[in-house]
């Protein structure tokens, strides 16, 4: 009688500690120096992003497209790679796969107030999946690194989604001085060194 094989594994299941590592350090010490390096340019930015219309509908489209792809229908080759099983809710699945296109639709016409603060937080969502399967029950200590990073991207994220608002005032609590700056995005820069220095170190074959 031949063996049964068991519940196949899901993709962010065999996402390499040391691999998640690297991608999110690189990540944090890219986008801080950039802080650091052009402060005025990037406070601009940060400032315009909530109006931004455009950017708010591609970041929309990228987080609603993610979504789709892990409730996307079986037999669809490597479009189904990502397909989760929702348990009790895959009954769900046929009417998100309409619902999911329709909404970006909708919700790109409609939505005109902090629409890419809002598609920031859904990304931010999406993102942190794949980070905590990447680093749950490894064993060196030092993975906490990133699921810390990202819970607080899935805190911050359901604030940006729910109380969009929250992300222009934090950039105006930011901004307000230099120093309030650089030592913010000095921070941020540390941790990723960090997390890069125990992806190098401790993270190899994990």
């Amino acid at each position: 009688m031949a063996a049964t094989s068991g519940p196949q594994m899901h993709p962010y299941e065999r996402i390499p500690l040391f691999a998640a590592g690297l991608v999110l350090a690189l990540w944090l010490i890219g986008f801080h120096l950039l802080l650091l390096a052009k402060p005025a340019m990037m406070q601009e930015f940060l400032r315009k992003f909530p109006r931004n219309q455009v950017l708010g509908q591609v970041v929309l489209g990228i987080g609603l497209a993610w979504f789709w792809l892990l409730i996307a229908p079986d037999g669809m080759g490597k479009l189904s790679t990502l397909t989760m099983d929702l348990g009790e809710f895959n009954k769900a699945k046929p009417v998100l796969q309409w619902v999911v296109p329709l909404s970006l639709v909708l919700v790109t016409v409609s939505v005109r107030d902090f629409l890419a603060v809002r598609a920031l937080g859904l990304l931010g969502l999406m993102v942190a999946s794949p980070l905590l399967e990447a680093a749950f029950l490894k064993d060196p200590a030092s993975r906490l690194l990133v699921p810390i990073y990202a819970y607080a991207l899935l805190t911050m994220s359901m604030f940006w989604v729910g109380m969009p608002y929250l992300f222009r005032d934090s950039v105006t609590w930011a901004t307000a001085t230099p120093q309030r700056w650089t030592a913010l995005a000095t921070a941020g820069l540390g941790y990723g060194i960090a997390t890069l220095g125990c992806a190098l170190a401790f993270w190899r074959g994990y």
